[in-house]
């Protein structure tokens, strides 16, 4: 067998729910033979896998809808077996007309919910309402087989909720602010945000885990690279330049260019026979202001994103001074490259800090964004801090070097089991 044949695929790991699953199955037979094999614990298996929820919330939501679907499908079981059983005679038991009626007794199920006011159990009514009509052995009563089907579910909702509340004594650390990048960092190789990544950070935020992102993308970009992300802290985005609320879809600082800076730099890509896209922010909206698109990835930047609900693109022979926070010019790597080169010898470049990006998503092209010299991620992060009182802070970057921890493998969703470790370490360790 070829040795490398396998060497490609990345297995997912193990998450908490598969783990959570194995357990309470697991209890739900050991309670099955402590009852002394009273009861069928399938039901109370279905039951507690349905509940087990990522979020506990979740969790408890769907228990609730699962306890009174029971009871309202048990009802209607119990009905449904005491007319075949005392006023038919159990004369048509297992036969086609007996199921026929059980399906239109279903839609009668489904509608108690509905005028109940609980159609959201509709669901689980019916699954008790089938396994009690369908499967019935009353051998030992009517009452008893309807009441030992309901105890089973129950038992199964309450050993669920059990395990998914079960946590190992871990200190929570919520007075460090923890700040990670998106690209090799949070996003995968596909640049994708993994269901275990999403799943455990929601957990860990909901749980009081002080969390954000710190990005060069705009906001539009970093909400669209990590949607499902409940977030509650903002977001540092455009590379410093600009912190924002992604709650109240509001701009809460910015570091921009003074209207002389970005005037100069204006002038000096036009000089260059360079255009530019100038991104301002005006009443917490951002506002991209273009010229004449020249080439290939100009084109692909506006056809990208200029229908996002989150940015505004106004065609400008003359963009404004005032409230600019970067200037970003995307041309061919060899033009960028030159254009790079000739700003560096300027005198005045220490007033403006220029972030070059050797590939883009158009092959052969470069970008080139420039910031005033406060707009840093650093900068920013100090401000964040003092919003939110917090005093000490934890970085997670790629970068060798330019962050507290580095991410090596993003593809095996590092970046949340060493925040784990980070954040709620055990209290005790073997």
């Amino acid at each position: 067998m070829n040795k490398h044949l396998f060497s490609g695929i990345r297995l997912p790991g193990v998450g908490q729910r598969i783990i959570r699953s194995v357990v309470v199955t697991a209890l739900c037979f050991a309670v099955y033979f402590l009852r002394g094999k009273a009861g069928i614990p399938f039901f109370s298996t279905l039951a507690a896998l349905q509940c087990i929820q990522p979020y506990q919330e979740s969790m408890a939501e769907t228990g609730r809808k699962r306890v009174i679907g029971t009871f309202v499908g048990a009802f209607w079981g119990l009905i449904a077996i005491l007319i075949q059983m005392y006023f038919l005679s159990g004369q048509y038991d297992d036969t086609f007309i007996f199921y026929m009626v059980i399906s239109v007794a279903t839609g009668i199920v489904i509608y108690s919910t509905v005028v109940l006011g609980v159609k959201e159990t509709a669901y689980f009514s019916s699954v008790v309402f089938l396994s009690i009509t369908v499967n019935h052995g009353v051998s030992d009563g009517v009452f008893m087989y309807v009441f030992d089907r309901t105890l089973d579910t129950i038992l199964g909702v309450l050993l669920a909720f059990i395990v998914n509340s079960a946590q190992l004594p871990r200190k929570k650390q919520k007075d460090i602010l923890f700040v990670s990048g998106i690209d090799h960092t949070l996003l995968d190789n596909r640049q994708k945000l993994s269901d275990f990544s999403k799943i455990e950070l929601n957990r860990l935020i909901a749980d009081g885990l002080q969390f954000t992102i710190s990005t060069m993308r705009t906001p539009a970009a970093a909400m669209e690279a990590i949607g499902g992300l409940k977030l509650r802290l903002p977001i540092i985005v455009m590379n410093g330049a600009v912190l924002y609320d992604i709650n109240k879809h509001a701009f809460l600082k910015s570091f921009p260019m003074t209207p002389a800076q970005a005037e100069n730099m204006m002038d000096f890509l036009r000089n260059q026979g360079t255009n530019f896209f100038t991104n301002t922010v005006t009443d917490d909206l951002l506002i991209i202001h273009y010229g004449q698109l020249n080439n290939e990835e100009e084109r692909r930047i506006y056809n990208d994103c200029h229908n996002s609900v989150y940015r505004n693109y106004v065609y400008s022979t003359e963009p404004p001074h005032e409230n600019v926070v970067y200037l970003m010019a995307a041309d061919t790597e060899e033009k960028i490259a030159v254009l790079y080169e000739k700003l560096m010898d300027m005198s005045w470049i220490s007033n403006y800090r220029v972030v070059r990006t050797l590939h883009t998503e158009t092959p052969g092209y470069a970008a080139l964004r420039i910031y005033s010299s406060e707009a840093t991620r650093e900068h920013m992060l100090q401000e964040l801090k003092k919003m939110l009182h917090i005093e000490k802070s934890v970085t997670f970057g790629s970068c060798e070097g330019n962050y507290d921890v580095v991410i090596d493998d993003s593809d095996h969703n590092e970046l949340v089991r060493k925040l784990k470790d980070l954040y709620e370490p055990l209290i005790w360790k073997a």
